[in-house]
């Protein structure tokens, strides 16, 4: 049985005015990590739920580095301010500042929820930084055009729950055209579908990350 290794610390990226973000990790105990993971959260929730949920483990056990970001004004990083004041090319700047503080280049970048305001941007501005993403109902999506969708070749698993019936499938037809692309709709689950079957969820998340 491998065993991880589980930790907690700060990063601090200009955009956040200098306040420190806090972030959880996982890794491998022993050996180089096969791929590094940055998980973002929705508003109600933090790094906390991936680690409830076991996802944090999950992800180490499997080879990976995992990182859990809280983000900017939510979980354990309430006061920092969040990059979206400082201009419309902030939020995909923050992401990027994020993984290279944090040496996560290039990223699979896991984004619920409000983590779209960020990741979309990233994805759109930085695409070399990611090595791949993984929306989960994402909000922000009707704000890119399809064509932009359309240039960006970022192997994608596209995530939601069949009773998320506004923004699962709203956040869905607007990703879908992206090229290079797989679908995972979660039976029986809601808007934060991971929360709702985490064992359906690290089962989708890990056979996408074997295609890598």
């Amino acid at each position: 049985m491998s065993t991880v290794k589980l930790s907690e610390g700060t990063v601090t990226v200009d955009l956040c005015g200098g306040t420190p973000l806090f972030y959880r990790q996982s890794e491998p105990e022993t050996g180089e990590a096969r791929l590094s993971v940055l998980l973002l959260h929705g508003i109600r929730f933090s790094s906390q739920n991936w680690l409830n949920i076991g996802t944090l483990e999950t992800l180490a056990k499997a080879g990976c580095r995992a990182v859990a970001v809280d983000l900017p004004g939510l979980g354990q990083s309430k006061d920092a301010v969040a990059p979206a004041a400082v201009g419309e090319l902030a939020p995909g700047d923050f992401l990027k500042q994020v993984c290279e503080a944090l040496k996560l280049v290039p990223a699979v970048v896991v984004s619920p929820s409000l983590s779209g305001m960020y990741s979309l941007p990233f994805l759109f501005q930085h695409t070399p930084m990611l090595k791949a993403y993984v929306p989960v109902a994402p909000i922000c999506t009707d704000k890119f055009e399809g064509q932009q969708y359309a240039s960006v070749q970022t192997p994608t698993l596209i995530v939601y729950g069949d009773q998320d019936i506004q923004l699962g499938e709203l956040s869905l037809s607007n990703l879908r055209h992206l090229p290079n692309h797989t679908v995972v709709v979660m039976k029986g689950a809601g808007h934060p579908c991971y929360l709702d079957d985490p064992e359906t969820w690290h089962k989708a998340l890990l056979h996408f990350l074997q295609t890598l």
